[in-house]
Formats: C-alpha cells, structure tokens, sequence
C-alpha cells in the first residue's frame, strides 16, 4: 500500500468498523448499512484524488482530525437513512453529530499549531461540513418542512451554479465569518435534531440559521460578480453569453 493511498485507506477500515459497532448497539438496516458504507467510498475516492491533485505525500495531523469527523458523519447519514424506515436512534444521531461538530474546531486549532494548514485541508474540512449539514437537513425536514432542505442545499446549489456561471467559480478569499455561518448550521440542525426545544423554538432556530446562510451566499455571489465585472476576459464572455441569450 503506497503513502498515498494510507490515510483513505484507514479512512475506510474506520467507517466500517463504526457500523459494526452501530449494529451492535443500535442496530443497523439493509438501508443504513448501504449509505454508511457508500459514505466511505466516497470519502475514500475523493480524499485519494485530493492527495494526487494537490501532490501531498500523506494527510496532515488536522486532515487526520477531520478524517475522523468524515467518518463520524458517514455513521450520522447511515443512522439518517434508517430513519425513514424504523423509529430514529435519536440519541446516538445526536451524540454522533455533536462530536463531530466539536472536532470541526480542533481540527482548525491543530492545522495552526502545527502549522499544516493546507488547500487540501481547506477543502477537505469545507466538504465534511457541508455533508453534516446536509444529512441533518434531510432528518429534520421530515418533523419541520421541506423547506429545511434549502439549508443543506446551498453549498451544492452554489456548486452546481459554478458550471453554468464561470465568474461563480473563481475563488474566493478566506473570511471567517463563513466559517462560523457554516458551524451555526450544524449546531441549529442538531439542536433540531434532538428536539430539546418547543417546535416553534425549532423553527425560530432553524429560520435565524437560513437567513445567516442566506446572507453568507449572498455576500460571497456579490462579490465574486463584482469582481468579474474588473476582468475583461469574464466580462466578455457574459457580452457574449447575453447577446447570444438575445438573439
């Protein structure tokens, strides 16, 4: 087994033993065992690719971290899927989500102590992020509203919006209060999660954390359009785009 393909790899062996060991407390169905599982392949082929398109040799300490909570959210999806099909383990979800909710700030705190902050540590932490929020989006909605899935949806709808808008793909400068944005959701989707609060409580949360995403996203298309409009290349391919949309 090559350097490279080490810290995937364990990654792997990792989200499968925590099944197990889900199924032999909690249980687990056919559905569950079949999204933790993919959940660990997909971290295992993207985690492998990253280290090949960034040219690293091995995962950092704070990657090592954030593999863990890649591998804590795969559980969080599996027990998510069995949702829909059993009565939720609501205690192990939460506890599970709480954990890895924790871990997203040592993580941060290990890359600066060790200095090893990284692009692929970056991005790495951003995807395992979005994933959580998603996946507890998808399990709240089912008590609160579809609409709750607008939550989970952004960062994939911003994704999908780079393809059709090039001036959208650009990249944008580090801000810390995206960060926090980001955590906020977590944590109003676990709280959610776990039903601590009156429904109305629940939906006062959950309404505050869309608006501070809302205005997160909104800030980050604002100014990536205006710095499109300073690049004569992208600003000519939108004349383009727009003469080609009128005729």
């Amino acid at each position: 087994m090559s350097t490279v393909r080490t810290g995937p790899s364990i990654g792997l062996l990792s989200q499968v033993m925590l099944l197990v060991a889900l199924a032999g407390t909690v249980g687990l169905t056919l559905t569950g065992w079949l999204l933790g599982i993919a959940c660990g392949v997909a971290t295992f082929v993207a985690l492998t690719r990253g280290l090949d398109r960034f040219a690293a040799a091995t995962l950092g300490p704070a990657d090592r971290v954030t593999l863990v909570r890649a591998t804590l959210v795969g559980a969080v999806a599996a027990l998510m899927a069995d949702a829909f099909v059993r009565p939720a383990v609501v205690p192990a979800l939460v506890t599970l989500s709480v954990v890895a909710l924790v871990l997203d700030a040592v993580d941060g705190w290990v890359a600066r102590r060790t200095g090893t902050a990284s692009p692929l540590g970056a991005r790495f932490d951003g995807e395992v992020d979005a994933f959580l929020i998603l996946v507890l989006s998808v399990y709240v909605s089912r008590a609160i509203g579809p609409w709750v899935l607008a939550i989970g949806a952004a960062r994939y709808l911003f994704l999908a919006a780079g393809w059709l808008l090039p001036w959208m793909r650009a990249p944008l400068p580090p801000r810390y209060w995206r960060k926090s944005v980001a955590a906020i959701q977590g944590i109003a989707l676990t709280v959610a999660a776990a039903d601590v609060l009156p429904q109305r409580g629940i939906e006062a949360v959950l309404v505050v954390a869309l608006g501070l995403l809302s205005e997160s996203f909104g800030r980050d298309v604002w100014w990536l359009r205006r710095e499109s409009a300073r690049s004569p290349a992208i600003a000519k391919r939108r004349r383009i785009a727009v003469s080609l949309v009128r005729y």
